[in-house]
């Protein structure tokens, strides 16, 4: 996770990484010439049948260098996502994907510990702004604290919501990691980074229907 100053750096950045998320103000252009561009069209999101017609082109095309940018990436559905994730998996040689976003919470936890995060300096003022309800935010910043006995307690709390429990705790995990990532770039210590895999881990064991009384206790110790 690193800083940059110049949104016309970004091709040049990206060059060095398989995959890339760039954190930008949704107001800033950005530019990189010739990259094959994902991008929301007849929906809000962008869907999977997107994802898959780009990937048929990156799989043909016979260039030294290939881009693809995805913006904003936070649009990505759930489908989308996870069609995208299988190929960050096994990433092709010279083919650079580049998702930006002013949001990168909202992208699956998986995909972020894929990447090489880079935030632009100048929005460095508001990076501690979290885009979500002060509930969501106060538990996000209490299981960060926790020590390993008061986890029990804090997951019992969480989950006496009866509806949408699942997306309720989501919602709580994918706010502690933008926390814990945005406090690192602030302050440099090393303790938020190494809490990040934890919470990481908890997120994408219940994303995939994992017990979430069990992972918010057990990955988070």
């Amino acid at each position: 996770m690193m800083f940059f100053d110049d949104v016309a750096s970004v091709a040049n950045i990206a060059s060095s990484a398989e995959t890339s998320i760039f954190v930008i103000p949704d107001s800033i252009d950005v530019q990189i010439p010739q990259a094959l561009i994902l991008k929301p069209e007849e929906k809000a999101s962008i869907t999977i049948e997107q994802v898959r017609d780009v990937l048929q082109i990156v799989q043909k095309k016979q260039l030294s260098e290939i881009f693809v940018m995805v913006r904003p990436a936070d649009a990505l559905n759930l489908e989308a996502a996870n069609a995208l994730l299988k190929t960050l998996e096994e990433p092709q040689k010279r083919v650079h994907f580049v998702l930006v976003t002013s949001t990168p919470s909202k992208l699956l936890p998986t995909v972020l510990s894929r990447s090489a995060i880079y935030f632009l300096r100048e929005s460095a003022d508001s990076i501690r702004d979290i885009n979500v309800d002060k509930k969501t935010l106060a538990f996000a910043k209490k299981l960060i604290v926790a020590k390993p006995h008061e986890l029990f307690d804090l997951a019992e709390e969480i989950t006496k919501k009866k509806d949408n429990v699942r997306q309720f705790t989501l919602g709580i995990l994918g706010a502690a990691i933008e926390v814990l990532y945005k406090t690192y770039l602030i302050n440099q210590k090393a303790v938020f980074l190494n809490k990040l895999p934890k919470f990481l881990s908890a997120y994408d064991a219940i994303n995939n229907n994992g017990h979430i009384k069990l992972h918010l206790v057990a990955d988070l110790m």
